[in-house]
């Protein structure tokens, strides 16, 4: 019965908007720390700045307050803004660290409400955000649910080709000790499967993103855990494996695959129905830049990675997420960040490539009535655009304080506009540098490119 009172009591709620769940996740350094930060920063700035011109409500002047409030959700940790905001407040800024699991902050905003509907219910609400911080690197795992060992190590054994070759070199000559017949040896499997998780940290600093499963590479309390103890094997899969249910001792295949499974059980589809399931919208952050300084198959793996991660929004009647629960995300915001690293006049580019990239799954998404868009923005400003005169000529340029410490005035090249293909960088040279961010100042909302745009298009709706 409390249960059950919970439940309806979230229904109401929602029937008048009166809460609303932000999910936010990302690939590798795409700022998702940064844009949590920012976003509590904003919101929090909402009733006494006018730095959101883009947020109806906002301009409006019908935001009354805000106020952060303890998480409904005790059991996963709180997004340690304090903590992040002591980065950007330092004397010698820096980037927020960034976080490795779960975490969650809820937000409290008092409105003047503009529909009909809810001026019935008072003069003013109170719209309840909660936002959820996770790895992008989880939501890879879904189509693994739909795979069993033997098809998944047949697909990952293939991928291992490229840049991927000699980043699974080492993986591979250990494997040739192991011999999947034999009775199961849990030691060596550790030790290969610590070699394998390697493997994947490895192609993910060479600039790869698509690294399965995801949670060997960003474990949280799994670390250590038996759970994440595998690996895909190469080659034939073993006679003996057919017989395993008459054999008393699991052989080093048997207990791989079963591993494999109880993955799958209670790790993929654990985090789905508690986490993916009860997320109102989403936000994707893509970092195009760093994959085009890296080359053509770094850029290449990163689009492979973002629709298999836009596959988690294809809710169709007979899609796998239906069947195991009831998914209700209507929006999805993608972002291309880091904007500001760029001159404005590429930010259109920036955003048509993201578009292009994952445009194979778009309508596929939209035909299941889940609203999308893309667009380009920097969470916290960290250059300043302008022009350098040489001669008669005006040229775009930005500038700002390096990573290094260095103070720069440059134009860090052009961002194409379509899809690049494979000899694209022979002719064509990007040096998108990374920035610190701008210094702030205590009481002032952090600087920012369309922050307000992605507010007004995430909960702009629930603010009327």
């Amino acid at each position: 019965m409390k249960s059950l009172k919970q439940e309806v009591s979230e229904l109401i709620y929602r029937g008048f908007d009166t809460n609303i769940k932000i999910a936010v996740t990302g690939l590798s350094r795409a700022g998702k720390t940064a844009f949590i930060t920012s976003l509590i920063n904003q919101i929090q700035h909402l009733s006494t700045h006018d730095n959101l011109p883009f947020l109806v409500s906002a301009q409006e002047r019908r935001i009354i307050g805000t106020k952060r409030v303890p998480q409904k959700n005790i059991m996963v940790s709180r997004f340690d803004y304090d903590r992040a905001m002591s980065f950007l407040h330092a004397e010698q800024t820096q980037w927020p660290e960034p976080t490795k699991d779960v975490s969650e902050t809820r937000l409290a905003i008092k409105y003047k409400p503009v529909k009909r509907s809810k001026r019935l219910l008072g003069k003013s609400l109170t719209l309840y955000l909660d936002i959820i911080d996770y790895p992008g690197e989880w939501l890879l795992d879904l189509p693994l649910l739909e795979l069993n060992f033997r098809q998944w190590s047949e697909q990952q054994v293939s991928l291992m080709k490229g840049k991927r070759a000699g980043f699974a070199k080492s993986w591979l000559e250990a494997c040739k000790t192991l011999d999947l017949t034999r009775e199961a040896d849990e030691q060596q499997l550790a030790s290969l499967s610590s070699v394998y998780t390697q493997y994947l940290h490895d192609c993910k600093a060479g600039g790869l993103h698509w690294v399965q499963p995801g949670r060997f590479v960003l474990p949280g309390e799994l670390a250590g855990a038996p759970v994440l103890q595998f690996f895909p094997v190469a080659g034939e899969v073993p006679q003996s494996d057919k017989k395993a249910s008459s054999r008393h001792a699991p052989t080093n295949y048997d207990l791989l695959s079963a591993r494999f499974e109880e993955y799958k059980s209670k790790v993929v589809q654990r985090f789905y129905k508690e986490y993916f399931a009860t997320f109102d919208r989403q936000v994707v952050l893509v970092d195009c830049l760093t994959p085009l300084n890296r080359g053509h198959d770094s850029f290449v793996d990163m689009q492979q990675a973002l629709i298999q991660i836009m596959q988690s929004f294809r809710y169709g009647r007979n899609g796998i997420l239906t069947r195991l629960f009831s998914p209700k995300i209507d929006k999805v915001l993608f972002c291309a960040t880091k904007a500001d690293h760029v001159t404005p006049e590429q930010h259109v580019n920036l955003v048509n490539l993201l578009d292009q990239m994952i445009y194979p799954v778009w309508q596929q998404v939209a035909y299941e009535e889940v609203e999308m868009r893309g667009m380009s923005l920097a969470s916290i400003q960290a250059t300043q655009a302008g022009y350098i005169q040489e001669s008669d000529q005006q040229y775009p340029a930005i500038q700002g304080d390096t990573l290094a410490g260095e103070f720069v005035t440059l134009f860090p090249g052009e961002v194409p506009a379509k899809l690049p293909v494979a000899d694209y960088w022979q002719s064509n040279q990007f040096d998108f540098v990374q920035f610190k961010p701008q210094q702030s100042i205590h009481g002032e909302p952090l600087p920012h490119l369309r922050m307000d745009s992605a507010l007004e298009y995430l909960i702009g709706d629930k603010l009327r």
